[in-house]
C-alpha cells in the first residue's frame, strides 16, 4: 500500500473524510508522507494516539517537525532555519521542563473552582448577545451573534483586554489559523497581534487592574515578552476553538433531531451533551504533529528518531475499541469521557474548564431562548470552515 497523504476534503460535513476512517478499521498507525516529501505516520486509533501524546520522547517542538499539509511548509521550513523560532512564554511549542514552568505558573488561575467563579458573568455576556440576536430577528447567523462574540468576550475579560478591541484580535486570530493566507499575510496578522498585547502588557506593568495580565504581571515571574508570548497563546487559543464548537454543536444538534429532542426533554443532559459533542466533532483537524527524539514503539510501530507522527484526533474519537457503542454515531446520552478533543498529556489544553463552562451555558442558553430553533436554510446549505486547522463555520443561518 502506498504511504497516506493527509486530505482535508469531507464527504459529510460532520464527519472526517472517509479515507481515514477506512484505514482506522485496518490499523491504528499509518506510512503517511508530510507535505516536503518526509515519511512519518498517521494515528488513528484512540490508544495509540493517547500513548504519543503522553510520551515525552515525543517533541511538540516545531523546527523538529514536518508539515503535514502543502500551505504549512514555509512556516515549518522557516522554523527550522531559525531554530529557535517560539514567541518567548508561548509555551504550547516546549517541551518539558521549559514547557512546566510556564504551565505551572497559569494552571492555578484555570482551576475547576476558579472558572465556575466566572460562570455567572459568563451567563450574562451569553443572554446579552442572545439579546442582541433576538433585536435583529430571524434569519440570524449564529456564528456571528452568537459563536463568536461569546468566548471572544470572556477571554478579552479575562485577560484584560478592552472589548472594543477584540474586533480586530478576533480578526488576526483567524487569519493565523486559516490555511488560505500567504505567509506574508500570517507574518503580518502576527506581528499586528503581538504588538498590540506587548503594549497591553507594559499598560498593565504602569497601571494593574483586576484580570489575569495583571496578575502575572504582579508575580515577577515573567519577563515583558514572556507575558507578551503567554497572552498571544491564550487570546488566540482562548476563543477559535470554543467559538467553532458553538456553530458547529448548534448545527450538529439541529440536523439530529432525535438528539435535540432528548437534551431538550431533559436538561440534565446537557453536561455529557458537550462532551459528545466535542469527541463527534473534534474540531481540530489538523494534527497535532510530533517528532520523534529517538526510537519509540508505539502499539507494535518502531517509530524513528526524526521521523514526524501526526495524529488524526477526529478519527481517533470514534474509535469503536474506545467509543464501542456508537463510534461514528451521536449519542449525548451515551458517556463521552476520554475523548482527546482537548489532546492529552503535558499539552493537553489549559482552558479545557473555562470551554465546557462556555459550551454549557451557551447550549443551554440558546435552546431556552429559542424553543423551536431551527435552520433558515437546506443543512446542504450551510458555510463550512473546512479552509482552517480549526474546523467549524463560516455562517449558520437559523430562525425561531
Amino acid at each position: 500500500m502506498s504511504d497516506v497523504v493527509l486530505t482535508l476534503d469531507r464527504e459529510r460535513p460532520l464527519d472526517p473524510p472517509d479515507v481515514f476512517m477506512r484505514l482506522q478499521e485496518r490499523a491504528t498507525m499509518h506510512r503517511m508522507r508530510y507535505a516536503d516529501g518526509h515519511v512519518g505516520w498517521l494515528v488513528t486509533g484512540h490508544a495509540a494516539a493517547r500513548a504519543v501524546l503522553a510520551d515525552s520522547r515525543f517533541s511538540n517542538r516545531l523546527e523538529l517537525g514536518h508539515s503535514p499539509i502543502p500551505p504549512w511548509l514555509e512556516l515549518f521550513k522557516r522554523a527550522r532555519e531559525q531554530r529557535s523560532p517560539t514567541l518567548p512564554g508561548n509555551f504550547l511549542r516546549m517541551d518539558a521542563s521549559e514547557h512546566a514552568r510556564y504551565r505551572r505558573l497559569l494552571a492555578g488561575h484555570f482551576t475547576v473552582r476558579r472558572m465556575i467563579r466566572l460562570e455567572p458573568r459568563i451567563e450574562e455576556i451569553t443572554e446579552a448577545c442572545l439579546d442582541d440576536m433576538e433585536a435583529q430577528g430571524a434569519p440570524a447567523d449564529v456564528v456571528r451573534t452568537f459563536a463568536l462574540p461569546i468566548p471572544s468576550l470572556v477571554i478579552c475579560e479575562l485577560l484584560g483586554v478592552p472589548h472594543e478591541e477584540r474586533g480586530q484580535l478576533q480578526e488576526d486570530s483567524t487569519v493565523l489559523f486559516s490555511l488560505a493566507p500567504t505567509m506574508e499575510d500570517r507574518a503580518r496578522a502576527e506581528q499586528r497581534l503581538t504588538g498590540y498585547l506587548r503594549g497591553l502588557v507594559h499598560s498593565k506593568r504602569a497601571e494593574p487592574a483586576d484580570d489575569l495580565l495583571s496578575i502575572l504581571a504582579a508575580s515577577g515571574e515573567l519577563t515583558d515578552e514572556e507575558l507578551t508570548g503567554v497572552a498571544f497563546l491564550l487570546l488566540v487559543a482562548g476563543h477559535e476553538t470554543t467559538a467553532n464548537m458553538l456553530a458547529l454543536g448548534t448545527y450538529a444538534l439541529l440536523t439530529h433531531p432525535g438528539q435535540l429532542k432528548a437534551l431538550r426533554a431533559d436538561a440534565s443532559l446537557m453536561t455529557n451533551a458537550v462532551e459528545e459533542l466535542m469527541r463527534y466533532l473534534t474540531v481540530f483537524q489538523i494534527g497535532p504533529t510530533r517528532a520523534a527524539l529517538e526510537d519509540v514503539e508505539v502499539d507494535g510501530n518502531v517509530i524513528r528518531k526524526g521521523e514526524s507522527v501526526t495524529i488524526h484526533l477526529a478519527v481517533a474519537n470514534r474509535d469503536p475499541a474506545r467509543f464501542p457503542v456508537r463510534g461514528e454515531r451521536l449519542d449525548i446520552t451515551e458517556p463521552a469521557s476520554g475523548h482527546l478533543a482537548f489532546g492529552h498529556g503535558i499539552h493537553q489544553c489549559l482552558g479545557q474548564q473555562l470551554a465546557r463552562i462556555e459550551m454549557r451555558v451557551g447550549y443551554t442558553a440558546l435552546l431556552r431562548r429559542f424553543p423551536h430553533l431551527s435552520l433558515a436554510a437546506s443543512p446542504t446549505d450551510a458555510s463550512m470552515r473546512a479552509d482552517s486547522m480549526i474546523y467549524g463555520m463560516h455562517r449558520l443561518l437559523v430562525t425561531w
